[in-house]
């Protein structure tokens, strides 16, 4: 049994050794937008914003005020109301009476074989007429100089679909120990600074900013073909990568920035509909990445005080490395590096925010997103 804790500990040690090299060298060659020189007005292609909002009415003033007031000289935003109870078309609606440049795109029934959000940004791409696409949510908010650095680096970079990576709101204790763990296990599981390699199976998405040359969005087949993918932002990446469409990742640090959920119950509800869509609905790699989870960040920490020897030195190792990984992601966030301590609650979280999500998805037999039920069978045929 020693034996095995030993060499359990050793595969985790030099397992975290091979993570931090990948982290230390990837994560510093992602480009950000703070390199990149705004683009001047005779450069700016025409650009169209697509954003579906449902019962949005809380958040989508303050993401649509910013929308509406970029500096940039050839853009309309195309908003669709995809059959919002609460005052979202009111809201609308005052905001294009004031901005021509805002189109208002009503949808009041969802047809079968669509998830709603994808349906509503195919209809707004259908009503919208920009060289580049931007794909966004209804609760996201831009800085005023985002698209013209964004096309910068899409130029700079030579891509046709650029993926940014912006900064979480947080607001209270629970959410910066949740959504820091959360990024650190984005950073590990996609290596986004992998995605402009064609040689690379790696692909990305962000559902806060996605910038896609319209005649690469049409070469993919458009959201058609992701009209079932629950997890349709990363699905578009690899689309474009399947076919062959020049992808990069880049930061934005503050200039996207989203606060995804308020408070950690509402961060795990939220989850619920993704995280076991991410395996592909498949319980077999559930428990392999709880397994995975459990190893990497949780048998150090247990053993490190009941181990001796070298069982220590690699425990010692397999504390140490998240910790300065997780580090790293909270000085992104600008929030205190101690917030790094609490990597093993950010696990355990994240831990059941799967668990709970396979669990839910299978007792009932499908998902419920925004008011309408998708049954499982179907879901797994539309996957990508």
């Amino acid at each position: 049994m020693h034996l095995f804790w030993t060499g359990l500990l050793a595969a985790v040690a030099f397992l975290w050794i091979l993570i931090a090299i990948e982290l230390g060298r990837g994560i510093p060659s992602i480009p950000s937008l703070e390199t990149c020189s705004p683009l001047p007005d005779d450069q700016c292609p025409s650009v169209s914003i697509l954003v579906a909002a449902r019962d949005e009415a809380e958040k989508l003033p303050a993401a649509l005020e910013t929308f509406l007031t970029l500096d940039y000289p050839r853009y309309e935003v195309v908003a669709v109301d995809d059959r919002s109870f609460d005052a979202t078309g009111a809201i609308l609606q005052a905001a294009a009476a004031r901005d021509p440049r805002l189109k208002i795109v009503r949808i009041d029934a969802l047809p079968a074989g669509w998830l709603g959000k994808l349906h509503a940004l195919q209809r707004a791409y259908e009503q919208s007429a920009g060289e580049w696409l931007v794909f966004t949510d209804a609760d996201v908010h831009f800085r005023p100089d985002l698209l013209r650095r964004a096309l910068a680096a899409a130029r700079q970079n030579t891509c046709e679909h650029l993926t940014l990576l912006g900064r979480a709101q947080m607001f209270n204790q629970g959410e910066k120990i949740a959504m820091s763990f959360f990024s650190l296990a984005f950073l590990m599981g996609i290596r986004p600074w992998r995605v402009r390699d064609f040689h690379s199976g790696a692909y990305a998405g962000v559902g806060a900013f996605q910038l896609m040359r319209r005649s690469a969005y049409e070469k993919i087949g458009t959201h058609r073909r992701l009209a079932m993918e629950v997890v349709d932002d990363m699905k578009l990446g690899k689309l474009a990568k399947l076919a062959g469409v020049r992808s990069c990742v880049g930061r934005a640090g503050d200039a996207v920035s989203v606060h995804w959920h308020a408070g950690i119950t509402n961060m795990i509800l939220g989850t619920t509909k993704n995280f076991f869509a991410t395996t592909g609905f498949r319980t077999r790699v559930v428990a392999l990445q709880l397994f995975g989870l459990a190893a990497t960040f949780l048998v150090p920490l247990v053993a490190f005080p009941l181990a001796h020897g070298v069982a220590r030195a690699f425990a010692a190792v397999g504390i140490a490395l998240p910790l300065i990984a997780l580090g790293g992601v909270c000085r992104e966030f600008q929030i205190s590096p101690l917030y790094a301590l609490t990597y093993p609650i950010g696990a355990l979280i994240f831990m059941w925010m799967l668990a709970r999500s396979t669990i839910v998805t299978l007792c009932k037999g499908g998902i419920e997103w925004r008011g309408t039920f998708y049954p499982l069978d179907e879901l797994k045929r539309g996957m990508i």
